[in-house]
């Protein structure tokens, strides 16, 4: 993860499971992540893989240059990504491990915005193919961010996060459950 919405996001996430695969969706306090709610958008899935936009933060709406709440999740990305992204999200849920993806916003003009993306697990009421956190988060933002809105995103990367647990430091390059290689996080010395 390279953006600082995306690590601080994580590191509340990670506080809030604990022990458990997935903290639950009852469990978050916007208060806790005021700073980075910008950045933040709640997914709910339902059958068919329906996947819909919850709640999407202001800065992630400015980029876009619209709503994005009440939306398919997918509705902003490229047709040729959308079933990757749909995947993706499913494998999150699926299997409760985290995953990161890199995106490329584009303008009508053909600017580029490079973003980040975080998808989180969360369990809703004791379900776990319920509900996904995630960020999407822009590590700058040039002059014309917010005033020229992004009419595409592509996704040009995508893969697994295991979380960390108290003693380990090893980096998994091995295929994970979810299909894709793993690479575990782990706490650095910089804030």
């Amino acid at each position: 993860m390279k953006h600082a919405s995306s690590r601080a996001l994580y590191a509340y996430w990670d506080r809030l499971r604990a022990s458990r695969a997935a903290p639950e969706r009852s469990d978050l306090d916007p208060g806790a992540i005021r700073t980075t709610l910008g950045d933040v958008f709640l997914l709910e899935l339902a059958p068919g893989d329906r996947q819909t936009v919850r709640l999407a933060g202001t800065r992630i709406c400015t980029l876009l240059g619209r709503e994005w709440t009440g939306h398919p999740f997918a509705e902003p990305f490229a047709p040729e990504d959308r079933f990757r992204l749909l995947d993706l999200v499913g494998r999150v849920a699926d299997t409760a491990l985290p995953a990161v993806a890199a995106v490329v916003g584009r303008t009508a003009d053909g600017r580029m915005l490079d973003l980040e993306m975080l998808v989180l697990p969360l369990r809703h009421r004791g379900r776990t193919r319920a509900r996904v956190l995630g960020a999407l988060s822009a590590a700058d933002w040039p002059y014309w961010a917010g005033g020229v809105p992004l009419v595409q995103l592509h996704l040009t990367s995508a893969g697994g996060l295991q979380p960390a647990t108290a003693d380990d430091i090893d980096l998994v390059g091995a295929p994970s459950a979810a299909g894709y290689p793993a690479l575990r996080v782990l706490p650095g010395g910089r804030t």
